[in-house]
């Protein structure tokens, strides 16, 4: 199969599996889906799903969280990890996007990228998931796919991103990077990973892999 054969066999078979997909992370609006990713870092979104419920009782607006004490925000989402560093890049996200941008999540990358605890990866997501313009966030079951399957090096996210942009139609970016998400959970795991469960991979991918995949 040329490059472009494989590119459109994984699009195909990700539409088949995965004809309609859903942000993994519960959230109203983009302010709490900012919140949700933000905690998502070095966390499971199921425990993410878990802890926003209690939090968002308390505050789901930047007006009401910043009334909070950055000890509560910690005490609340502490099952998540980085529990110190994440409720302070709370509080001080929820103070800017009060005091400059009126409550309200700006739609721009390099202006999403500037708030507390918000990398490039959590403002790709807000970016598609809560204002639908095209964006393609890796994690890490992107990052491993796209190098199973040949599409990068995998010598880092960066890499990763824009070589997926360069080979995916932009108009697809959006629902892909879910697709390819759910299937590297389903089926191309980074522990206990199988050719056999691996379907995409085994017709695709790299012929060096070792039996984890690498």
């Amino acid at each position: 199969m040329t490059k472009a054969e494989k590119v459109d066999y994984c699009i195909a078979e990700l539409e088949k599996l995965y004809p309609h997909v859903e942000a993994p992370l519960d959230h109203k609006d983009a302010y709490t889906l900012l919140i949700a990713v933000l905690l998502s870092a070095q966390c499971t979104d199921e425990r993410v799903n878990k802890i926003t419920p209690t939090l968002f009782d308390a505050a789901d607006n930047p007006f009401d969280m910043k009334e909070l004490e950055v000890d509560q925000i910690k005490e609340i989402i502490r099952p998540c990890g980085l529990s110190p560093r994440k409720s302070k890049a709370i509080y001080d996200l929820s103070h800017i996007l009060v005091d400059r941008y009126q409550g309200n999540v700006p739609d721009k990358m390099e202006l999403l990228e500037e708030l507390p605890g918000v990398g490039h990866k959590t403002a790709s997501v807000v970016m598609a998931q809560a204002f639908d313009v095209p964006s393609f966030p890796v994690d890490t079951h992107i990052h491993r796919l796209m190098y199973r399957w040949g599409f990068t090096n995998g010598k880092n996210v960066e890499q990763t991103e824009k070589d997926a942009k360069r080979i995916f139609p932009k108009e697809l970016w959006n629902k892909l990077h879910l697709q390819i998400i759910f299937y590297g959970r389903q089926y191309s795991p980074a522990r206990g990973w199988s050719l056999e469960t691996d379907f995409i991979t085994a017709k695709i991918g790299r012929k060096n892999l070792d039996k984890n995949g690498k």
